[in-house]
């Protein structure tokens, strides 16, 4: 999971997700999170939920789960909230069920 964070924009390895600074709006827009301007410390922030999110086996008992509700509050969401969201794929992406990716990254195992 690697998140690139540039002057403008923010792409992740293991998710569809991106943050792009708006400018015209004084901030960040998430993709998972259309319409909320965000500053750069929070789009950031979402972009963490949004790797996480590409997590098979995320649950109350994980031991991120105190970070993931902690880091959803930021955004004024709940945990669950937060990666139901994030778990969708991006406007205009969408993939089937007999895809060979899983969270927007080529399974390695059906790759192998």
């Amino acid at each position: 999971m690697t998140l690139t964070i540039n002057d403008t924009s923010m792409t992740s390895d293991y998710t569809a997700h991106t943050a792009q600074e708006t400018p015209s709006r004084n901030g960040w827009e998430v993709s998972w999170l259309p319409g909320q301007t965000l500053d750069r410390n929070t789009a950031i922030t979402a972009m963490i939920l949004a790797d996480l999110a590409a997590e098979q086996d995320l649950h109350q008992g994980h031991r991120l789960w105190p970070c993931i509700q902690s880091w959803a509050a930021e955004l004024g969401l709940t945990g669950p909230e937060a990666l139901a969201a994030a778990s969708r794929p991006p406007d205009g992406i969408h993939h089937d069920h007999d895809d060979e990716h899983v969270g927007g990254q080529l399974d390695r195992e059906a790759a192998d």
